[in-house]
């Protein structure tokens, strides 16, 4: 065995040995499940080894190129045959050290979080299933083998959703965001069986290679319901609806899964078959659009909202949106740039209103009496939230690390240079330009480069709305319960040292994808001072960016001002906490649209009305009678036949000695007629 490959087994391995042992060892013994540290401690560890072993597969890589690690078969049918094999290139490195590193952090701040939870063992074992499937789908070398990583990614999501199982809210959310990513999973399945059918292989190379020979129907039909699994798995319009309700989980799952790594499997995908998809221009078109409308309804309602993890949670809806845009317009690797920079800062502010949410929490409990049930937000007061920013503000001197390092995410997601949000933001709408001086749909590109922009605008208002109305002016909860600020305190250690490590690559990280225009404008050479565009860019086809240098001076210059923009008009808003006349204001302003956004559109009650009532008719009216008659009435009619044919048989082995004798006699007549009589009912003369 090679050491790479020893190294690949190790990336791979360890995350499904860490759940197999904290599974074991939980369900072992009462006494053991008391000792929580150890459980994190042990999780934390089968994560960080395998950010080691990333960081030498990638070094690898730099050395000797892309190459493929072959485990042996996993299905041989016929004529095809599925290798179990594991692709080792930048790209897959790339997104293996965003689950990983930032992995790790959030492991070692669950930690902390999970401390009083009496099922931490469980949790550190589906949070440990999670990063395994994750990377079983990012390392994968065919479609088959990504599916496993993919399918295991919705049920470790389905178990953490639920994971305080105990509230119907909670296992309602898991349901919605398992069945709404089974539409996708369908549509990518069919995808897969077209492509086996027309390609005859399912391994990357094999399908890049033969793209070329497929009719525009085919690549069409094929890009399309790829999109649509993408869509299901990376809450895109009309499917993002299950992503806010999937808040329901605890505050580390949020940051890793429903911000970082499984929303971005879509991406990923969609990146890794790049060329095939730049072959159909109508797919490009619906997802750059698909992108764009749900960057900007998701900011609406996000500029709506209250509760703190919903906030969030829409936000991530409206990022994911930019990158979809991004990938519509042929900026592959500027949406794999922003799947990076969005990993921190929305880490980070996931994680920074988890340390929120325990310091209100623990400031109701100990003048309201506690929380009903449980000490995290599995459970709140009927009348007072802990995730309710209404109740918050003057967070700022009692959380003083959680504080600043929600302002540094802020800043990062509003794209205030140069911290990380700034560049890859930047870049996405650049393109999306870019695309508009194109021949194909170029107007409808401009279009989309407006809402873009717009969008933009609103991401850094409503943004500082929540960081403004949470740690600035008084703190409301004061005015409900008298003397509840000063139970307010800083989390602890192992939930504030991954803050800091992840504001730091918040501030940082944006540097690894500099433009190149800024130098080559000057220089008049080209340049590749854009990192992460020197390391992938064999495997993303990026549509060539032809703007005047002058334009993208300016495009650059306008992405600037529009931040500025919405941080200014957000803090002159929000500034001194006054959140409740501002939101009148614009509630008079904008009337029924700002109700709109308010109620999300209403979409939750037209999926109710328009699928899930007409379903629920079917299987009553319809479904219910077929199996209860149908079904039911074959499988008793069986019954009834077995159980009276086994009476009257019953009535014959009566156990008396004179009724087999009986029976003897007959036989023998029987036996002695057909001898006798045989030949003449034979026929014969």
């Amino acid at each position: 065995m090679s050491l790479t490959t020893l190294f690949a087994l190790v990336l791979l391995g360890l995350p499904a040995l860490g759940a197999l042992a904290l599974g074991l060892v939980g369900l072992s013994k009462e006494s053991w499940r008391q000792h929580r540290t150890p459980f994190g401690v042990l999780a934390t560890t089968a994560v960080y080894i395998p950010f080691l072993a990333s960081l030498y597969l990638g070094w690898t890589v730099l050395q000797s190129g892309a190459y493929t690690v072959q485990l042996g078969t996993f299905l041989d049918a016929g004529p095809w045959s599925v290798d179990l094999a594991y692709l080792i290139d930048p790209l897959s490195i790339t997104m293996a050290l965003v689950i990983t590193g930032i992995g790790t952090l959030i492991h070692i701040y669950s930690i902390g979080y999970m401390k009083h939870d009496a099922g931490a063992w469980r949790f550190f074992a589906y949070l440990n299933l999670f990063i395994f499937a994750m990377l079983q789908l990012v390392m994968a070398d065919n479609l088959l083998v990504l599916f496993i990583g993919w399918e295991g990614v919705g049920l470790a999501s389905y178990l953490l959703i639920g994971y305080w199982f105990k509230k119907p809210t909670n296992t309602d959310a898991a349901n919605k965001a398992f069945i709404f990513n089974r539409i996708g999973d369908f549509a990518f399945l069919v995808a897969m069986f077209l492509l086996l059918k027309d390609v005859g292989t399912l391994q990357f190379a094999g399908i890049l290679e033969g793209v070329d020979g497929l009719s525009q129907d085919t690549l069409f039909w094929v890009g399309l319901l790829m999109l649509i699994g993408a869509t299901g798995k990376s809450a895109q319009f009309p499917l993002f609806v299950w992503l806010p309700d999937a808040m329901a989980g605890p505050t580390p799952v949020s940051a890793l899964i429903h911000a970082a790594t499984m929303v971005t499997s879509g991406l990923y995908l969609v990146t890794r078959l790049s060329p095939m998809f730049v072959l159909s221009p109508e797919v490009m078109m619906i997802m750059a659009v698909v992108g764009a409308f749900t960057a900007f309804i998701a900011a609406t309602i996000a500029i709506t909202e209250y509760d703190i993890k919903k906030v969030l949670a829409y936000s991530t809806v409206s990022q994911l949106g930019f990158m979809f845009l991004a990938l519509g317009s042929g900026a592959f690797v500027a949406a794999i740039f922003h799947v990076v920079t969005h990993a921190f800062f929305k880490a980070l502010l996931f994680l920074g209103s988890g340390s929120v949410i325990h310091t209100m929490e623990h400031a109701i409990e100990t003048k309201h009496g506690g929380l009903e049930g449980s000490s995290h937000e599995d459970e709140s007061s009927q009348h007072l939230d802990p995730q309710d920013i209404r109740l918050m503000g003057g967070l700022r001197h009692a959380m003083p690390t959680t504080f600043r390092t929600f302002w540094i995410g802020t800043l990062a997601i509003a794209g205030i240079p140069p911290l990380a949000g700034f560049f890859s933001k930047d870049e996405i709408l650049m393109h999306t330009f870019n695309a508009g001086m194109g021949e194909f749909a170029g107007p409808l590109y401009i279009v989309l480069w407006v809402i873009g922009m717009v969008t933009a605008f609103m991401t850094a208002f409503y943004m500082v709305r929540l960081t403004a109305t949470t740690f600035h002016g008084e703190s409301r909860l004061e005015s409900k319960l008298p003397g509840a600020s000063a139970a307010f305190h800083e989390s602890p250690r192992t939930m504030t040292f991954p803050l800091w490590k992840l504001a730091i690559g918040s501030i940082i990280i944006g540097w690894i994808g500099l433009p190149n225009f800024v130098v080559e404008s000057i220089t008049g050479q080209e340049a590749h001072i854009h990192l992460l565009k020197e390391w992938i860019y064999a495997q993303a086809a990026d549509i060539k960016v032809t703007l005047p240098y002058l334009t993208e001076w300016l495009l650059m210059g306008g992405s600037i001002v529009v931040a500025f923009a919405g941080v200014f008009t957000g803090w002159r808003l929000y500034g001194k906490g006054q959140w409740e006349a501002t939101d009148q204001r614009l509630q008079e302003r904008f009337g029924e649209f700002y109700n709109t956004c308010r109620e999300r559109y209403l979409l939750d009650e037209f999926y109710q009305r328009m699928v899930g009532q007409p379903v629920q008719w079917v299987c009553k009216n319809i479904l219910e009678p077929i199996d209860r008659f149908g079904v039911g009435g074959v499988v008793t009619f069986f019954g009834v036949t077995t159980r009276v044919s086994g009476g009257v048989l019953r009535m014959l082995q009566a156990g008396l000695i004179t009724n087999y004798a009986v029976f003897i006699l007959l036989g023998v007549l029987f036996v002695l007629a057909i001898m006798i009589l045989g030949p003449t009912i034979g026929g014969a003369p």
